[in-house]
């Protein structure tokens, strides 16, 4: 396979009703584009055989298959699929049908004209939504965002789907608590300001269970407080 122009990490736990729909979006909507790609799976060991059905379509498909032995979370999944990724920019979106694979080349072209070093797929711009809350996850989304407004201006700061040039990581001590990767990339990235919000309509997951709970919030305060202590003390390391 040539060189990947985009690499494209997804991670999952117990998505084999979504794994195969997902791959195939994720590669139609950028081969028709004329996107060299990869596809990253990294699977939190599932036991209901998401590696093997991903694995399988690598015989199709330009996918690479990381299984985790230990589950962790999708914070250090995420991680893995930044560190696996052979391409110049990479992205992350979640792997249960809830983010828009059809919007990857528009994101990739601000990218690639220069435009922006990180792209948010957004919910919370201009185009952008979610389909099927209840009002409580309303709710709570738009509290977690308001907990984080004085970290970074993003409208959607605590999107999962986000795509960015890697040179924005020279430099950056990227060390995320829990699963906002994207986050910590708005906060400590190198990406001198240019970063943009691309407009998604969020999805309810297709199928499965939800991966969030109530670990995942208490770890993302713990992770805003790091965050914070950390832009404090920037002035000072400066």
């Amino acid at each position: 396979m040539d060189q990947p122009e985009l690499s494209v990490g997804i991670p999952t736990y117990n998505e084999a009703k979504n794994i195969e729909t997902l791959i195939v979006r994720v590669h139609e909507a950028l081969k028709q584009r004329g996107i060299r790609h990869e596809i990253i799976i990294v699977d939190d060991s599932s036991p209901d055989g998401t590696a093997q059905l991903a694995t399988a379509m690598a015989d199709c498909y330009p996918v690479r298959v990381y299984v985790r032995t230990k589950r962790e979370g999708p914070g250090p999944a995420i991680l893995d699929g930044i560190r696996l990724a052979a391409a110049p920019v990479a992205c992350i979106m979640d792997g249960d049908l809830s983010h828009p694979p059809e919007v990857l080349p528009e994101m990739y072209r601000l990218i690639k004209e220069g435009k922006a070093r990180l792209v948010i797929g957004s919910r919370h711009v201009k185009g952008g939504g979610t389909s099927q809350w209840m009002w409580y996850r309303k709710f709570f989304s738009w509290g977690a965002r308001m907990l984080g407004r004085f970290l970074t201006p993003v409208n959607d700061l605590t999107a999962g789907y986000f795509m960015f040039d890697k040179k924005i990581l020279d430099g950056a001590a990227i060390n995320p608590i829990g699963c906002k990767v994207g986050l910590e990339l708005m906060v400590k990235g190198n990406h001198q300001g240019k970063v943009t919000e691309y407009p998604i309509v969020f999805h309810e997951r297709a199928a499965g269970e939800s991966k969030m709970g109530w670990r995942e919030t208490r770890l993302y305060l713990r992770h805003l407080v790091n965050l914070a202590l950390w832009k404090f003390a920037r002035p000072f390391r400066q």
